[in-house]
């Protein structure tokens, strides 16, 4: 019998509609008792390294730096309770992408999260989706507590083609026979390393890209409103 192929997935703008990463720091500031004005400073800070070259890998260890010192237990349930309240709330995952993950679920073949997002958010997140293989960024964890630092290089670019061929090779599959999905310029290294990429409509860049090389480009979706600062409090 021959290896089933693999099907990668990003995960923010991917097969979410916003970003985790910035929607759980706002959660997550908000039940530490901060006001909304300190998740949009934090969040413009990061945004302005992006504006002035700032690479994605160093801004993603930047994002980080926020968990100084958090209790890594309290972390996990937090995200739990976060993802809970996306859930609620609605409009979180992209429909697109969840059909196409489920449909490759149904032919039996392995589904492979690769995300710059980090385990304690995208847990709940794969458990709901039934995906048991989780690719992310690994924020160091010392007696107990986050940090502010990673262990590696954050799953971004370059990590995500890494962690791709590492995968392919456990499951003794061929890359030219898997499959990906992503949204952003920085996933082309993935997309470019399997034989069928598929974007996500959303990066301009991506997208004209995909267009030029004939890929398939799947819709995205709008980001839902974000969830009341009282309900992130009461978490």
């Amino acid at each position: 019998m021959s290896p089933q192929p693999l099907a990668f997935f990003d995960v923010d703008g991917t097969l979410t509609t916003g970003t985790t990463l910035f929607r759980f720091l706002r959660y997550y500031l908000a039940a530490q008792g901060h006001r909304s004005h300190v998740y949009e400073q934090r969040r413009q800070q990061l945004k302005a390294m992006t504006a002035v070259g700032v690479s994605r890998e160093d801004t993603n260890r930047a994002y980080f730096a926020n968990f100084h010192n958090a209790d890594a237990v309290d972390m996990s349930h937090l995200a739990r309770a976060w993802f809970k309240a996306e859930l609620a709330r609605g409009g979180f995952f992209n429909g697109s992408a969840v059909d196409v993950l489920n449909r490759h679920k149904a032919r039996g073949e392995a589904v492979v999260i690769v995300s710059g997002s980090f385990p304690a958010v995208l847990s709940p997140l794969a458990e709901h989706l039934g995906v048991a293989e989780v690719w992310a960024t690994a924020p160091e964890i010392t007696d107990g507590r986050y940090t502010g630092q990673l262990l590696r290089a954050p799953m971004i670019g370059k990590a995500k083609v890494d962690a791709a061929r590492l995968a392919a090779s456990i499951h003794r599959t061929d890359l030219a026979d898997c499959y990906a999905y992503g949204d952003h310029l920085s996933d082309l290294p993935l997309l470019q390393a399997v034989g069928t990429p598929v974007v996500i409509r959303g990066d301009p860049r991506l997208d004209e890209y995909a267009q030029q090389q004939r890929w398939t480009v799947l819709p995205g979706a709008p980001e839902p409103p974000e969830i009341p600062l009282g309900a992130c409090i009461a978490a």
